[in-house]
Formats: structure tokens, C-alpha cells, sequence
């Protein structure tokens, strides 16, 4: 097997992620850029399995702040964890910027959804370990209201969709910011897990809070008190994984659903999820949850919903079509 590596400079540094694939039958070329070498060029084609380095070009880096990359596409924003010599492990600096990012993301009032991935083939390791050897304690705010969490946004409530693409490892504090998007999109050779338990780091970026509701009880308290590994299929049996794609193409398709979800009304669509997340986490009985539904359902008829059933009656969406060109 050949392997060829392509690498571009863009700001402060460079955007690849791994993808196996086969000459004369590449998929997904609306975001790839593959290099081939001399070698395989003059070789035998057809059947030659090649792994490529495959580059975004269009995922730029905002600001100065190289650990975390950004980029808007459209109404979508993408964010990227890059300290890829650390499999993507967050240490101060990565953990402010990441909050930073989603916080601009989640007050623009022109973005429909995000995107968060790892830069370098891991989705993020957890928090830098080699940090707080070094530090020997961090100075951290208990009070969860007045500050972010060390993984960074791990406490926040975004008001808009988030969606993780996750490649490589997604473990420990990573595996606590895939559990903040509303969905992840999971390579089939990736790994998550609590492998913080080896060390006896605990979870505080709302992994026992979160993890229990996404896949029950019993299931979270198997992958919190053991810490084991857990595979891509075994996670979509869980529901920890919501699609699970060929390696190298987490985050085309993450791109491609957000992309979808943004595309329909967003005042309903947000209604709808905020009220899904006011039940299973703030709502102190049924009775109280279905009138948080309707109190924040009913403004959305007269703004979106009448409309929405006008174009219905004109015979637009029929057959339950989800087509954008004809909705």
C-alpha cells in the first residue's frame, strides 16, 4: 500500500484529514484535493489502495488563534480543534478560544448551525494532561453559571444545532464536547470512551450529565465506570453515534447536515429543539414540559407555520419530498 501525504499552509496552519480510498474511484471530490506521487502515477492503477492526506481548502483560520481554526460556509460555521500534535488535546488557551467561537457562533443571528471537529485525523484526546502535570492544579470556578468548564464550552446551552464530525479518538473531555453537539457524525475506524478514568481525572464538563440522558442509565454507567473503548457501530447502536461514514468523511458529512437543517424554518426548528432540551433536562413534570411546548410553539403558526401550510396546499412537499428546490 502507498502512501501518499499532500500538505497546504493556510494561516496558522494546515487543514488534513485521513482518507482511504480507491485510484479511479475517488468519492466525495466536492471537498477533496488528493495528491498522488510519481511513483503510483507510473505504477499499476485500478486496484492500488492508496491512503491520501485530504485537504479543505476552504477552512481558513480566523483570527490569531492557532489552536482553534474557523471558517464560515453560508449560514454554517465551522470550528476546528487544532493542536493536532496532541491528538487534538484542549489545554487553557484551546478551551478559550473554543468558547469564544461558539459563543460568537451562537449570538450571530445569521448562522443557522456549527460545526466542530478535530484538525489531524482525532477529534480531541480530552483536556492536555501534561498540562495539569505541569501545573500541578488549575485554578477552576465551581460555580458552573459563572464560567466555562475546562474543556471550554462544555457548559453552555446553545440556542442553535451543533454537530460533531469525529474522527480518530473522541475520549475523555473529548468525548464530553461530542456529547454538547446535538449530533455526531462518526468515522468507522474512531474511538470513544472515559479513558480519563485510568488517571482518575474526573468528569466535569457535563459527562454524567449528559451521557446518561443520550443513552440511559445503564449503558453510561458501563462506559463511565470502566472507561473502555467504544467502536464506531457499537456507538451508533447506543445512539452515542447518529451516522456512522467511511474515515475521511466526518466532516463533509456533518457539513452536509447541517447544511440540510438549516435549510428548513429556522424559528420552528429551534422552537422544537429547545423544548425537546427544556424536557429532559429543566422541566419539573410532564404537565409542565407540554406547557413549555406550547407556550413556545404557538408563536411560531402565525411566523412560519401558516406559510409553510399555504405552500403545502399549492402542492409543494407532496409525497413527502425534502427536496430544497422544492420546498
Amino acid at each position: 500500500m502507498a502512501l501518499t501525504l499532500g500538505r497546504r499552509s493556510v494561516g496558522n496552519g494546515f487543514r488534513r484529514a485521513i482518507h482511504h480510498m480507491r485510484l479511479n474511484s475517488v468519492k466525495g471530490q466536492r471537498f477533496y484535493n488528493t495528491t498522488v506521487s510519481k511513483e503510483e502515477r507510473s505504477g499499476n492503477s485500478g486496484n492500488v489502495k492508496v491512503m491520501v492526506i485530504t485537504e479543505f481548502p476552504f477552512l481558513v483560520s480566523r483570527g490569531t488563534g492557532g489552536t482553534v481554526v474557523s471558517e464560515r460556509r453560508g449560514v454554517v460555521m465551522v470550528i476546528g480543534i487544532n493542536r493536532p500534535e496532541a491528538r487534538n488535546a484542549v489545554n487553557q488557551e484551546t478551551a478559550q478560544r473554543l468558547t469564544e467561537e461558539l459563543t460568537a457562533f451562537d449570538k450571530d443571528n445569521s448562522l443557522h448551525a456549527a460545526v466542530l471537529y478535530g484538525v489531524g485525523g482525532n477529534f480531541c484526546a480530552g483536556f492536555d494532561l501534561k498540562e495539569l502535570a505541569h501545573a500541578g492544579s488549575l485554578k477552576l470556578e465551581q460555580d458552573v453559571h459563572c464560567s466555562p468548564g475546562p474543556m471550554g464550552p462544555s457548559r453552555m446551552r446553545l440556542s442553535k444545532p451543533l454537530i460533531a464530525a469525529v474522527s480518530g479518538y473522541a475520549v475523555a473531555g473529548g468525548l464530553e464536547l461530542a456529547l454538547l453537539a446535538d449530533l455526531r457524525v462518526v468515522e468507522e475506524s474512531s474511538i470513544m470512551g472515559i479513558f480519563s478514568r485510568r488517571f482518575g481525572v474526573p468528569l466535569i464538563d457535563g459527562g454524567t450529565v449528559r451521557l446518561p440522558q443520550l443513552i440511559g442509565l445503564s449503558r453510561a454507567l458501563d462506559l463511565i465506570l470502566t472507561g473502555r473503548p467504544v467502536k464506531a457501530q457499537e456507538a451508533l447502536t447506543f445512539g452515542l453515534a447518529n451516522r456512522v461514514v467511511p474515515d475521511g468523511r466526518a466532516l463533509e458529512v456533518a457539513l452536509e447536515l447541517a447544511e440540510q437543517v438549516s435549510a428548513f424554518p429556522q424559528l420552528c426548528l429551534r422552537a422544537d429543539r429547545n423544548s425537546t432540551y427544556h424536557a429532559v433536562f429543566d422541566s419539573s413534570s410532564f404537565t409542565q414540559a407540554m406547557q413549555y411546548e406550547i407556550d413556545h410553539g404557538l408563536p411560531v403558526i402565525p411566523a412560519e407555520a401558516v406559510t409553510g401550510a399555504t405552500k403545502f396546499s399549492s402542492g409543494v412537499g407532496r409525497g413527502g419530498t425534502f427536496s430544497k428546490s422544492k420546498l
